[in-house]
């Protein structure tokens, strides 16, 4: 590839070089081969399921670890909340009129206007109404009047647009998702509350980080000024939030269907967001120990709440007990093992992550071997049996050499091969994106993560820029290509402790609903 000086200029500025910007170029020419599913990780077979007892116990190991300080909160919240409000969106871009009648009649036969419908119907239930009555109030309108009127083009417009709450221009973390009494709660606060649960220490202090897109990050640090000490004196604890935007350096480069570098109108390269799997880097540069990771979208009401808790910290405490044993055997490696002291730490490798080393006769290769298995960060993850949610879940996949480790899959990464598709259909758990990670190895120092990833591990999606079609590379997905090398265990937690929110629909699940509502907000 022949670069301009231009060219050059712009690849040094966005933190590249031309040799990875090449390789980049490579992969959308020959993508890697995808991943090879041996079969679905299930209860007994990579699934850990865990007795009332057990949780009970590691979640006192959990509270152990909290108290010393050793928890973090880690919260991917760079998603925008437009996809929240696309059914609204796109009636709004297809000119159907925005009254009950004209939404109620395309309902028939349009999922956009179904959605929007259940959203006309039951706009007094969200937690933002009161904040959409007072937007509108202050341009000299009735939001109820309107909507008995059944004209719900000026609830909608005050809901999406600046000239209201401007929610299609949002991030999640700024949407009211809950109501509590006479309070709405951002869904930022509610991390918070959670975040005090499970990550303040002894003297009380909790600390949190947060990946933001850099345009929002001034609006939500404007929420932390105005509502943190509130919630601080509430709480009784002291919040050290953080945060940080996606570095620029791991954006890649766009390409034309036929895999020549995409240029704009201006005829300059097109880098993208390389996708959520950029935010290791975010991830390795905290340093931290234990980070506990969950969606902004996944949170619950206070009444909810205890659940989640719980088993966020027996998730924290297996995986401290976890990093004990592995701590242990990898002291013991580190002297000259005995045979019989290395088959039992093969036994730990394969009965603890389902790992297992290539059979040698030296004891020096074994040991070698062993070490190499063991001294990498350990995740737990939790996942909820499948009940149909979009996204992946984890299976047992195969190794180059030909072994077989957990994974997290998603549908995309599956081969175009019915065999494969066959395998992940078959799939019994679903991914929520409930991780604790150890970040620290046995002697306390923080791991290389980038050691760690596959990197061929990429998505190839298809988009478009000035109306013309490109393809974008995604880097390898944090909880999947990101951690691929790292030890994995999987364990099943109640679908209580897993409440997403893709469409504001979602936030009239019971999940997301008072606990008495019926006659106060609702119909």
């Amino acid at each position: 590839m022949k670069w301009t000086a231009a060219d050059k200029k712009q690849i040094r500025k966005q933190g590249a070089s031309t040799e990875v910007v090449q390789r980049q170029i490579r992969l959308f020419a020959n993508p890697p081969p995808a991943p090879v599913l041996d079969r679905p990780a299930t209860v007994g077979d990579g699934i850990r399921k865990l007795s009332a007892s057990e949780v009970k116990s590691y979640a006192a190991k959990g509270k152990r670890s909290q108290a010393r300080g050793r928890h973090m909160k880690f919260v991917p919240a760079s998603g925008a909340a437009s996809r929240m409000f696309q059914s609204l969106l796109a009636l709004k871009q297809r000119g159907i009129p925005l009254t009950r009648s004209s939404v109620a009649q395309a309902a028939a036969n349009d999922a956009d206007a179904k959605q929007a419908l259940v959203f006309i119907d039951y706009w007094d239930r969200f937690a933002f109404s009161d904040a959409l009555r007072d937007a509108m109030r202050k341009r000299g309108l009735d939001a109820n009047a309107c909507a008995a009127r059944g004209e719900f083009e000026p609830i909608i417009r005050h809901l999406l647009e600046p000239e209201g709450l401007g929610y299609a221009h949002l991030p999640k973390a700024l949407i009211l998702f809950h109501r509590e009494g006479k309070e709405a709660r951002t869904a930022l606060e509610e991390h918070w509350v959670e975040a005090a649960a499970y990550a303040a220490d002894r003297t009380g202090r909790s600390r949190l980080h947060v990946t933001v897109s850099p345009e929002h990050l001034k609006r939500i640090q404007e929420l932390v000024a105005e509502r943190l000490p509130v919630w601080q004196k509430r709480l009784k604890v002291r919040f050290a939030i953080a945060f940080s935007t996606q570095p620029l350096s791991t954006n890649t480069i766009a390409v034309t269907p036929d895999n020549k570098p995409f240029r704009t109108k201006e005829r300059k390269l097109l880098f993208r967001p390389g996708g959520h799997g950029s935010l290791i880097e975010n991830l390795a540069r905290l340093k931290g120990d234990i980070v506990l990771i969950k969606n902004i979208d996944n949170v619950a009401p206070d009444h909810l709440k205890a659940p989640t808790i719980l088993w966020k910290l027996a998730l924290a405490g297996l995986l401290a007990d976890l990093q004990q044993q592995t701590a242990g055997w990898l002291a013991r490696l580190d002297k000259t093992p005995a045979p019989a002291m290395l088959r039992q730490a093969e036994a730990f490798l394969k009965q603890a992550f389902g790992r297992e080393v290539q059979a040698a006769d030296k004891p020096a290769v074994r040991k070698k071997a062993l070490i190499t298995a063991l001294a990498r960060p350990i995740r737990v993850c939790g996942v909820v049996k499948n009940s149909g949610e979009p996204g992946g879940g984890p299976f047992w996949v195969q190794d180059a050499g030909g072994g077989r480790s957990l994974q997290i899959i998603e549908s995309a990464q599956v081969a175009n091969d019915a065999r494969q598709k066959a395998v992940f259909q078959a799939g019994t758990h679903f991914n929520p994106v409930d991780l604790v990670c150890g970040l620290r190895n046995h002697k306390g120092k923080p791991f290389a993560l980038d050691r760690f990833i596959d990197s061929d591990a990429v998505f190839i999606a298809e988009k478009s820029k000035d109306g013309k079609p490109l393809k974008a590379l995604e880097l390898p997905g944090l909880w999947n290509g990101a951690m691929a090398k790292w030890l994995t265990v999987f364990v099943e937690v109640p679908a209580e402790t897993f409440n997403p929110v893709k469409t504001v629909n979602d936030l009239l699940r019971p999940s997301h609903q008072p606990a008495v509502e019926e006659g106060k907000h609702g119909r």
